[in-house]
């Protein structure tokens, strides 16, 4: 088994699962292994604390130009283990793939970027500017991690682990969550009329957002496509001969580039607020949201994506840019100004899976690309 191999080996059999989950015990095992991986290699590398026991780990070598930093950044937290049909952390390799959770999202791009600094290390070159890597907690809930990480931060380009099957992504949709609450009153079923139906309220609320989701496909990104919103979870009502007095919603909208979260937020109020003056018995409110992330969108004539395109024509790859739906850290990154690419091996279709893997000869070749970025991006 390779080096890459066996390191990811290791980090699949810690179980890292972000403790905002049921049961799981936090990235604070799987931090101390990627800090021992650099100090055994004499690397520079500190901690970060972003919660109690829950730390970012970041290594750095030095570069010919002190005054430039290239980041290289994956998280190490992953899902629950819920509904997976493997041993999730047995990484065991078949065909070819290596299986386990965490295997492909993100503990193969994170072993990969780890690789590539200690083979440049290794090496006693000096690449053209310094290089962090950073593995953080808490990408897989509230992405307290790379935020904590941005505080301050300075660099001139960003290359964040996800798995985008070897493609170099320059954009993604933003993602905004909250619920809206319909207020009712309360009344027996056999006299509906004295009562006002909270979920009869909702219907309409969901039927307009509906409606509202369609019109959106008019607009469409030539990398991600239209938004989207999707009511995922609707709640209401005590038992079958009560009229509800409230039902929830909670809404997932994702963003495009050039869309801000006030201003998306903006739209569904006044939604409600047409809603409510054609239909009185309306009582809505929109809370807070739960999460918000933004879009990200990288300039393709960057310096860093032109140096990514290159190395993958010399490796063969697909050269072009592309989007992905998902979110990730890397708007973080974004939002700073900093140059920022999303790149790593794997699909995303087998991130979270019942069957969670990645393609072993992907991982090798994740290293080779990282380690290129590493000695040639000035």
């Amino acid at each position: 088994m390779s080096p890459v191999l066996q390191t990811l080996s290791d980090l699949v059999r810690i179980n890292s699962i972000n403790s905002s989950y049921e049961g799981g015990p936090g990235e604070k095992e799987a931090a101390a292994y990627v800090r021992r991986f650099f100090e055994m290699r004499g690397i520079k590398v500190w901690e970060q604390e972003v919660f109690p026991g829950r730390n970012n780990v970041i290594a750095c070598i030095p570069g010919r130009d002190s005054s430039r930093r290239i980041v290289f950044e994956a998280h190490t937290d992953t899902v629950s283990i819920k509904g997976m049909t493997i041993t999730p952390f047995d990484p065991v390799i078949r065909d070819g793939k290596l299986h386990g959770r965490g295997s492909v999202d993100d503990k193969a791009g994170l072993v990969a970027m780890m690789h590539a600094l200690a083979d440049i290390h290794a090496s006693g070159e000096l690449p053209p500017c310094e290089v962090w890597l950073a593995a953080v907690v808490d990408e897989e809930f509230s992405f307290r991690g790379v935020v904590k990480l941005c505080e301050d931060l300075k660099a001139d380009a960003a290359v964040v682990a996800e798995p985008t099957e070897f493609k170099c992504v320059i954009a993604s949709k933003g993602c905004l969550r909250w619920r809206i609450r319909t207020k009712g009153k309360a009344a027996h079923s056999a006299k509906p009329h004295l009562g006002i139906n909270a979920i009869t309220a909702m219907s309409r609320i969901v039927l307009m957002l509906n409606e509202d989701h369609e019109r959106m496909r008019q607009v469409q990104h030539p990398l991600l496509g239209p938004g989207t919103c999707n009511v995922g979870v609707i709640k209401g009502g005590v038992q079958v001969n009560f009229v509800p007095d409230e039902a929830v919603i909670e809404v997932d909208r994702r963003l495009l580039p050039g869309e801000e979260v006030e201003q998306v937020l903006a739209h569904y109020q006044s939604l409600l607020d047409e809603l409510a003056q054609r239909h009185p018995d309306v009582i809505a409110e929109m809370e807070k949201p739960m999460l918000q992330d933004w879009p990200f969108q990288t300039d393709a004539d960057t310096s860093l994506v032109h140096l990514s395109r290159e190395v993958l024509r010399e490796m063969s790859r697909e050269d072009g840019v592309s989007g992905v739906p998902f979110g990730s850290d890397a708007s973080k990154f974004s939002r700073l100004g900093i140059p920022t690419i999303l790149f790593g091996p794997g699909s995303i279709d087998q991130a979270h899976a019942a069957v969670e893997y990645v393609e072993c000869a992907e991982v090798e070749a994740a290293l080779a690309f990282y380690t290129q970025i590493a000695r040639r991006f000035v």
